[in-house]
C-alpha cells in the first residue's frame, strides 16, 4: 500500500466561531456543520452562516446530514454556500444521484458506519453518485460522534476505489497508528477533540494537527 504524502484533516461538529478559526489557523483543509437536529452537534443553518461568512478563502465547508428531504438540502446548501454535503443516513444511491445533479458543484459524499454487514456490494451502487465516501464507527444508539474506533483492517475488503475519509474515534493518541494502518485520503475528527459535545478543545485541536502533519513529514523524509 502506497502512502499519500497529504491528508486532508476535517474537523467536523463546528458549532462556534473560535472553533472554527482555531481550526483554520492550525491548518485544517474543511470544517463540518452539522444539521441534523437529534446531534447535541447540530447547528441551525442561520448560525453556521454566520461563522462560514467570516472563513478566509480555501477552506472547504461541508454540511452533515441524515435522511433529510432533498428539497431542504438543497436549500441549506444555497444558504450557507455548502462546498460538500456528507450523507450520514440511508440515503439511496438515486438519492445521491439527484442530489448531485441539482445541487452542483456542491459535492456528495456518502458516509457508511462500518459493520459486519457492510459490504462492498452494498457500497458499489453509490460509486458512479458520489465524489468520496466516509467510513465511521457503527453504533446502533447513535449516527457519528461515538468516539469509538472501528477494525481498520476491514477496509480493505470493501474495494472503495473512491478517495474516503477516515472517521471514528481519532484523537491525538491514535492518530498516527490509524495513518500507520490504512491510507485514507483523508481523516475527520469530531468527539476525540472536544472539551464537551459541540466545544472543541483549541489545545488538542493543534496537538491533532501537529501530529497528521508530523506523520506527513516522516513520508516525505523516507521518500527523499
Amino acid at each position: 500500500m502506497t502512502k499519500q504524502q497529504r491528508f486532508r484533516i476535517k474537523i467536523c461538529g463546528t458549532t462556534r466561531y473560535d472553533d472554527a478559526i482555531t481550526a483554520v489557523q492550525a491548518g485544517v483543509d474543511a470544517l463540518g456543520f452539522i444539521f441534523f437536529e437529534p446531534s447535541p452537534r447540530h447547528i441551525d443553518p442561520e448560525d453556521a452562516k454566520l461563522i462560514i461568512e467570516q472563513l478566509p478563502p480555501f477552506v472547504d465547508v461541508v454540511g452533515v446530514f441524515v435522511d433529510k428531504k432533498r428539497k431542504e438540502v438543497e436549500e441549506i446548501i444555497d444558504y450557507c454556500r455548502l462546498d460538500c454535503v456528507q450523507l450520514h443516513g440511508s440515503e439511496s444511491p438515486k438519492y445521491c444521484e439527484r442530489l448531485a445533479r441539482t445541487a452542483a458543484p456542491c459535492q456528495v459524499i456518502k458516509a457508511f458506519r462500518v459493520e459486519p454487514q457492510l459490504t462492498a456490494e452494498k457500497i458499489d451502487p453509490y460509486k458512479p453518485h458520489v465524489k468520496g465516501f466516509l467510513l465511521d464507527t457503527y453504533n446502533k444508539n447513535t449516527v457519528g460522534g461515538t468516539g469509538e474506533v472501528f477494525d481498520w483492517s476491514v477496509i480493505e475488503k470493501l474495494y472503495l476505489q473512491k478517495p474516503y475519509l477516515l472517521a471514528g474515534g481519532l484523537d491525538v493518541d491514535n492518530i498516527t497508528q490509524a495513518l500507520e494502518s490504512v491510507c485514507p485520503y483523508g481523516i475527520d475528527a469530531n468527539s476525540g477533540l472536544e472539551k464537551e459535545p459541540g466545544i472543541k478543545d483549541h489545545d488538542l485541536v493543534r496537538a491533532f494537527v501537529r501530529k497528521v502533519r508530523d506523520y506527513e513529514y516522516t513520508l516525505l523524509s523516507n521518500v527523499s
